[in-house]
């Protein structure tokens, strides 16, 4: 009898799946553009993300630490073909947490132990987040889908709060009064859109 599939793992592979499609419509001409990550460009951008993909491995499969990888992915993932790069980072990511107890593993991050499941929803929501970053700065149709956008306010909900002292995210804004989801999620992550 065939194993139900996981959700969580259903939810990786759309968003990687969704991010790819973006970086596959990306023109030569369009790789300098800029993003709403106001310090990268389309190149930046797709860059930082592939290289998110680049560490789950080593540190799902392999058990390595942050400490262990050092600053491998630092700088320039991509090569000559940003497409390329992204596929097999991706696929060897989301190989990674299919892997059989993968999303029970402890994974040992930047900030501390995480189970694998919640390092693979955070990378869902991010991958989600920058999704979005990528249309914009490709001009492209923006809309994501709706189960990755209520996936994601569930995922940054309980630590929306400490993501721009992190850094890693603009201010939240005000949320508009009866905004969709999608407007919703971007503004707890410092976004209008």
């Amino acid at each position: 009898m065939p194993s139900t599939p996981d959700p969580l793992l259903e939810r990786h592979a759309e968003a990687l799946r969704l991010f790819g499609r973006y970086v596959h419509a990306v023109s030569d001409a369009q790789w300098d553009a800029p993003t709403p990550c106001s310090e990268w460009s389309v190149r930046d951008l797709v860059n930082h993300v592939t290289a998110e993909q680049l560490w789950i491995p080593p540190l799902v499969t392999d058990g390595r630490t942050v400490e262990d990888i050092g600053s491998t992915f630092n700088g320039d993932v991509l090569g000559t073909d940003p497409a390329a790069a992204w596929d097999e980072a991706s696929a060897a990511a989301h190989t990674a947490f299919e892997i059989p107890g993968a999303l029970e593993r402890t994974v040992r991050l930047s900030y501390g132990p995480a189970l694998g499941s919640a390092y693979c929803s955070e990378l869902t929501a991010d991958c989600v987040v920058h999704t979005w970053d990528l249309a914009r700065g490709i001009g492209a149709d923006d809309r994501l889908p709706d189960g990755l956008v209520e996936f994601s306010i569930k995922e940054v909900m309980p630590y929306a709060d400490g993501l721009a002292a992190s850094g890693m995210y603009a201010a939240a804004l005000e949320i508009p009064a009866g905004a969709n989801a999608q407007t919703r999620l971007l503004a707890l992550l410092g976004r209008s859109g």
